[in-house]
């Protein structure tokens, strides 16, 4: 048997830890450029290492492209879907038909299977009759919902799986609702908050891992269209 020509330290080293070389572009540069002739079988199995490295990071980086481009993509069309609700919602000239839009185009732009209006009020019986779009609820009852309950702050927006927590806030749809969006309103001076709750069929369209920056938008947008008609 052969005495190894490097010394046992560096082959340990190497042998613990294959990375080291094959990771190193300047030693597998070296490497892969000697002569195969001379240098035997090794020569030609470290260049397949190397070659199916290379392969496999170009994968990643294709999946990585493709993953990108879809994100991007699907950023755009949200963005649309939010500006062609907003303006649907301006367009409205009375409070009434701004309620019926909401529940109707409104809530078919931004593809949700329901969507209401939470008010809350001190007499929530005696109010509650601003018809279907809208719910009124005693006071403290929205930053309870929004949290369940717990001992938390209140998020402006609320993406989560919906576990009937509040059904009657859906009505007859609750048992369809798979997740949820909870927008928390700022209404303006003298004015309790509000909360515009979306609910999916689908358990994957709101979740706690998506980003908000759309929503938060359209928050805001809503807020304001509601100031004007509460002023």
């Amino acid at each position: 048997m052969s005495k190894p020509e490097m010394d046992e330290k560096t082959r340990e080293q190497i042998i613990a830890n294959p990375n080291l070389l094959l990771e190193d572009h300047d030693v597998m540069r070296a490497l892969v450029g000697g002569d195969d002739d001379n240098k035997g079988g090794n020569i030609v199995d470290l260049r397949g290492i190397a070659m199916e490295r290379l392969e496999a990071r170009f994968d990643r980086l294709e999946d990585t492209h493709r993953n990108v481009i879809a994100a991007a993509y699907d950023n755009l069309a949200g963005t649309n879907q939010v500006h062609r609700a907003i303006l649907r919602m301006m367009d409205a000239d009375t409070f009434t038909a701004f309620l019926d839009d909401l529940t109707g185009d409104v809530a078919n732009t931004l593809r949700v299977d329901a969507i209401r209006l939470v008010l809350e009020s001190a007499e929530p019986e005696a109010d509650n009759d601003m018809g279907p779009a809208v719910a009124v609820v005693p006071e403290g009852f929205i930053d309870d919902y929004i949290t369940l309950g717990r001992n938390m702050p209140v998020r402006q927006i609320t993406l989560r799986k919906f576990d009937n927590a509040g059904a009657s806030l859906y009505g007859e749809r609750a048992g369809y609702i798979q997740s949820e969006a909870c927008l928390k309103l700022d209404l303006g001076e003298g004015n309790r908050p509000g909360m515009l709750i979306m609910g999916s069929e689908d358990p994957q369209q709101f979740t706690a891992q998506q980003g908000t920056d759309l929503l938060t938008f359209f928050t805001g947008v809503f807020e304001r269209v509601m100031r004007r008609w509460l002023g």
